[in-house]
């Protein structure tokens, strides 16, 4: 019976405690991708297999290694999505977004799917937010999406973060950089790892972010990718460059950048803090320029990026980063009989319906056990309505901070001044007053 009371390797479950969290940086992410004119996409969690074989690549880790595939009851290949990008393109393709004006902007929050060694901020299923822009094919186009992701940064008071960037050339100019990496890897072919030996004549790029030891000492002496750009792919670069000066993002060259998908091209982008160990990596993106094409569609340009929510959170939560406090209860009403329940049903009903947190009694408690569950929800106010109230159309309504009280009476009618309405909407205003009159502006 274990095995049904806890969930598989490399998952988790976000309780109710930690979704304020994750809801905070969901609604950020979200409100900045509008704010650049960036509309949410939504598609399926699984794809057919051969989508991430063309376009994730079948010399990545990411295909030989973990992906959830399948064979469903119509004896079709079936693959829980690995990442963002593919799934995007595939939609964007078969329901013609891509003769929309241009650039097009699609955003997404999905959870995703690797066989990976479960560690901190890295899980079997996981949670990303990515952006990409389509048809855009300017160094303009790969400033403005990093500015975006910077900007997301800024507003969740991320510290301590820092922007890798890179180019790693066109397939042209790529193609003479693979022969100067096989040549650098060749003279250590014995040394390698079995995984590098069979990716020195598929993909050498992928030697230069292998965790390997050895390799990773071989590669120091790697030439590095800059060395070997093509006219265009560099003034590309330098453009960039340029306009993230411009706009104030700052940065650092970082050659060793690669990726281990194999439709990325010219841009590549990290968002890396010093945090969490190893698995700094916050967000990753870059230029995909001949992915759409592969897939299927148009020749068209495209750039993006993805975020990794969990390792986002953990950052955060390492670095300070401040999240809001829960909504509180604004008010408890608590009640002696059925008919003052009734009643104070009645009144939480209608103050849910103009916005208030209320909540009464569902479980016949005594009234002492009530005013307990009060303050364990944390209720700002709180009242008991019995006989007497009933008849007197009016509670004592007490502030659970202070202890103050005030008669008000049990009418909703917030043109009363003295109804219960009318009470809540005033000393929210107070309490809002009272905190604009104490930030420093």
């Amino acid at each position: 019976m274990a095995i049904l009371t806890k969930g598989p390797r490399g998952t988790q479950d976000i309780l109710p405690g930690e979704t304020g969290k994750w809801q905070h940086v969901e609604r950020v992410t979200r409100e900045t991708a509008e704010l650049f004119g960036f509309r949410e996409i939504r598609f399926p969690t699984f794809e057919h297999t051969e989508l991430f074989n063309r376009s994730v690549g079948d010399t990545t880790d990411v295909v030989q290694k973990e992906m959830y595939t399948f064979r469903d009851k119509g004896d079709r290949s079936i693959t829980l999505r690995p990442e963002g990008t593919a799934g995007v393109m595939r939609s964007a393709i078969e329901h013609g977004l891509l003769t929309e004006a241009l650039p097009v902007k699609l955003s997404y929050l999905i959870s995703c799917f690797r066989y990976e060694k479960p560690q901190a901020g890295r899980l079997r299923e996981f949670h990303q937010f990515g952006c990409e822009m389509l048809g855009a094919d300017s160094p303009a186009a790969d400033a403005e999406v990093i500015a975006m992701v910077n900007e997301i940064f800024k507003r969740l008071e991320l510290k301590e973060i820092s922007l890798e960037i890179n180019s790693i050339g066109c397939p042209v100019c790529r193609a003479k950089y693979h022969e100067a990496l096989r040549a650098h890897f060749g003279a250590h072919r014995e040394e390698l790892c079995d995984t590098c030996k069979d990716r020195l004549e598929k993909n050498p790029m992928r030697l230069l972010d292998c965790k390997s030891p050895i390799c990773r000492e071989i590669a120091k002496g790697a030439p590095t990718v800059l060395d070997f750009l093509c006219e265009d792919c560099s003034s590309h670069f330098e453009e960039l460059k340029r306009r993230l000066t411009a706009m104030g993002v700052a940065y650092t060259v970082n050659p060793t950048i690669v990726r281990g998908l194999d439709y990325y091209t010219k841009t590549v982008f990290e968002f890396v803090s010093g945090n969490i160990g190893a698995q700094g990596t916050v967000c990753g993106g870059g230029r995909y320029d001949g992915l759409i094409e592969q897939l299927g569609g148009p020749k068209m340009t495209g750039i993006g990026f993805a975020m990794g929510l969990e390792r986002l959170l953990l950052v955060m939560e390492h670095s300070g980063s401040p999240f809001p406090e829960p909504v509180p209860c604004k008010i408890y009403l608590g009640s002696m009989g059925d008919e003052a329940a009734v009643c104070a049903a009645s009144l939480v009903s209608g103050l849910r319906a103009e916005g208030f947190r209320a909540e009464c009694d569902l479980m016949g408690r005594s009234v002492k056990a009530q005013m307990k569950y009060a303050d364990k929800l944390r209720a700002q106010y709180s009242a008991v309505i019995g006989d007497n109230e009933l008849a007197s159309g009016v509670i004592k309504v007490k502030n659970m901070l202070t202890g103050d009280t005030a008669q008000v009476k049990l009418s909703l009618d917030d043109s009363d001044d003295d109804s219960l309405m009318s009470y809540l909407y005033h000393t929210g205003f107070a309490e809002l007053t009272e905190a604009v009159e104490g930030m420093e502006l």
